[in-house]
């Protein structure tokens, strides 16, 4: 090779270089920049089986702010992620999370369903999720339909306090007497209300009720509108829209001003 082209060739690998540090650095600046909260529902589930480690190990190298995910109970009492209460959506087993032991839940496959590429995740625990992610990155654990698990604020609490000084950990939930319940046991966690359109519109008496104990107001974004925000933001309450699916809902939920949004697909806040 001659003098010219081997000094031609190891110019254009460091412009290369330099192209993409410069398009990495641009990307992370966006995102540390960014004034929304990033949360990855249910881990990056656009992308892999919801509620699974292989979605939130994504999520976590896409840079998420915070990953989400929801909790049910075992038979034998231990928290466990899935977001229904009966398993045959994401698994290959039939029936309620609650019939079955942790045990034989780990003998399920949770990757299948979504694309045979993974088959063999597993229905993780709360107290695996908490051990490999806390610390790494904002947790948000949604308790899903807790009526249906008495005493699982109190199991909740005790696993999660453990991690309370890792790094930020929230907890969300439909049903506010379980997060009014959350919050007298964790008092300095902040815990959120999950508002849909069976609660919509709160009055103010509602909205200063809440705002007592949980620290977030977390939103359908499709219901939320300036008023909403404004009557929200008043009450010192923060918001996060769910669940964005479509590019334009992150300029809807910029130009709306909440605190974050809850995603499947977290690396989209890059390049909006």
């Amino acid at each position: 090779m001659g003098r010219k082209k081997a000094v031609i060739l190891f110019s254009f690998g460091l412009l290369s270089v330099f192209f993409l540090w410069s398009a990495i650095s641009a990307a992370e600046k966006a995102l540390s920049s960014n004034d929304l909260d990033v949360v990855a529902h249910r881990g990056a589930s656009g992308y892999t089986p919801e509620n699974t480690m292989a979605a939130f190990d994504l999520a976590v190298s896409m840079g998420s702010d915070f990953i989400e995910f929801d909790v049910h109970m075992s038979k034998d009492g231990v928290p466990v992620v899935i977001h229904d209460e009966t398993l045959d959506k994401t698994t290959d087993g039939s029936g309620y999370v609650k019939d079955f032991t942790l045990r034989e839940l780990k003998a399920l496959d949770a990757g299948s369903s979504f694309n045979a590429a993974y088959a063999g995740e597993k229905i993780p625990s709360l107290q695996e999720v908490m051990d490999r992610y806390s610390g790494k990155v904002g947790i948000l654990i949604e308790l899903k339909k807790p009526s249906l698990y008495p005493g699982i604020e109190e199991i909740v609490a005790d696993i999660v306090q453990r991690y309370e000084n890792k790094g930020p950990i929230m907890i969300q939930s439909f049903e506010q007497d379980s997060i009014r319940k959350i919050h007298a046991l964790l008092p300095d966690l902040p815990v959120a209300v999950l508002i849909s359109d069976k609660q919509h519109p709160l009055t103010d008496d509602q909205l200063i009720d809440i705002s007592s104990y949980a620290s977030y107001i977390n939103y359908d974004l499709q219901l939320l509108d300036e008023g909403v925000v404004k009557g929200i933001k008043a009450k010192h309450c923060k918001i996060m829209a769910w669940t964005i699916r479509e590019g334009d809902q992150i300029a809807q939920a910029r130009k709306l001003k909440v605190d974050g949004i809850i995603t499947d697909y977290p690396d989209w806040i890059l390049y909006r």
